[in-house]
């Protein structure tokens, strides 16, 4: 007969929680990191597989492909939450970071169109494909990890370094970028300085792999294994199934990730092209600008974790809701407008602080709406649709309506998103005190 004690039966300890998530959270910089290369250097490798045209039509092309990498990030979400659910949220986080290993090598090592033709286009999409499978398993996955992880008194600060990690893997990629611009011509980087990125991620994940071989299982996880026998485990319906018997969490994930996925990557992937495509900024201007952006807003996540520790999860995503609602067309409006380093970066920091409120919770929030068993599935497959459908669009939709002469109806597009959450905000329960998460 199983035993009803977990493996970890005396409480973690501070110090033993912190390495864990420290031995997760890397991975997940890595896969991030190269997930945000091709966005950071699409500037420079769009002409080599999309020749004609001018530099938004190209931009338009490499877009493309980026939104149909998150296409598969739904079927990521559904089987790899499936495997975290059933085999564990190491094994399914060392199986993500593999894919995306696997998609970084590939796009590294392939020829131009001046060489294999539509070959070339076609290969970066089953590059981005597989890219696309491997974020969209990893964010429910990690977001489980770290929030079972963490105690029930600072979830929230020890979650928001999922979104730490996060944005660390874009500001990895705008450092390898800026060391390549500083480095190398401009010729050199359109040429092949651009693959570079690539295999430094591909290689990084490696180390990766490494450690998340030598990360702990979770006592949640562990303790369900233990307490459930395998029979009772088989006799139950699919997992899919149990996950429909929750609606209202399912709905609720869709409708708080909506406005935070489209506020999350207009502000910081699209951030870069608006600067050099709208702003008039230069390339490397851009690339310094948003680099000093994402790294206040890495340092503001845990801030805004801890605060939520105290305050409870609603206000902080009310403050976001608010905020993006009433913000996000005068900003966009300024940033387009300025040519000033400085402000610039002044007003991508107050679309920063904007954000935290979304990106440091959003995590765990999603994780105290399910129970143990259909957790990582509950948090990564209604999370990956949605991000799919409107994040994965954003900055496609976002150059079209530059390309078409009325960007400004992008800037009301993104409001009304987020308006739509901050009604989603406004309806939900605090999870903080209505978490399904053990009080471990």
């Amino acid at each position: 007969m199983p035993s009803s004690t977990p493996v970890h039966a005396a409480p973690r300890t501070t110090a033993s929680r912190l390495k864990s998530i420290v031995s997760g959270s890397i991975g997940n910089l890595v896969e991030w990191y190269d997930w945000y290369v091709y966005s950071a250097f699409a500037l420079y490798f769009a002409p080599a597989f999309f020749p004609k045209g001018n530099q938004t039509a190209q931009l338009l092309n490499s877009a493309a492909i980026f939104a149909v990498g998150f296409l598969m990030r739904p079927l990521g979400g559904w089987l790899l939450g499936l495997y975290a659910d059933r085999h564990g949220r190491k094994a399914a986080l060392l199986l993500s970071v593999l894919m995306m290993c696997g998609g970084s090598l590939l796009i590294a090592l392939l020829p131009p169109y001046a060489r294999i033709g539509v070959f070339a286009p076609a290969l970066l999409v089953v590059a981005r494909l597989l890219q696309g499978l491997s974020v969209g398993g990893e964010y429910g996955t990690s977001a489980t990890y770290l929030s079972e992880m963490a105690g029930q008194q600072h979830r929230g600060f020890f979650s928001s370094f999922q979104y730490v990690t996060l944005i660390a893997g874009q500001l990895l990629a705008l450092l390898v970028q800026l060391g390549l611009q500083q480095s190398l011509t401009s010729e050199e980087l359109h040429a092949w300085g651009w693959r570079v990125p690539f295999v430094i991620g591909a290689c990084a994940a490696i180390i990766a792999l490494y450690l998340r071989q030598h990360m702990e299982e979770t006592d949640a996880f562990v303790q369900q294994e233990e307490t459930t026998p395998a029979p009772t485990r088989e006799a139950q319906p699919g997992k899919l199934r149990i996950l429909l018997q929750y609606p209202r969490e399912v709905l609720t994930v869709i409708g708080l990730t909506l406005g935070g996925t489209i506020v999350f990557y207009t502000f910081t992937t699209y951030a870069q092209k608006f600067l050099v495509n709208t702003a008039g900024f230069t390339k490397d201007q851009a690339t310094l600008i948003s680099f000093g952006a994402l790294a206040v807003a890495m340092l503001l996540q845990p801030l805004v974790g801890a605060l939520s520790d105290r305050t409870g999860r609603r206000p902080v995503l009310l403050f976001f809701g608010v905020s993006a609602t009433l913000g996000t067309v005068p900003l966009m409006h300024l940033l387009g407008q300025t040519h000033g380093t400085w402000q610039a970066f002044g007003l991508l920091v107050i679309a920063m602080i904007i954000m935290s409120g979304y990106t440091a919770i959003n995590a765990v929030v999603k994780a105290e709406l399910f129970p143990t068993e259909i957790r990582a599935l509950g948090v990564g497959l209604p999370y990956a649709l949605t991000v799919a459908v409107f994040g994965g669009s954003a900055e496609y939709l976002a150059l079209l309506a530059k390309e078409q002469g009325v960007e400004s109806w992008f800037y009301w597009y993104v409001t009304v998103c987020a308006a739509i959450s901050l009604v989603v905000y406004l309806r939900m329960p605090d999870t903080k005190h209505t978490s399904r998460m053990r009080h471990d």
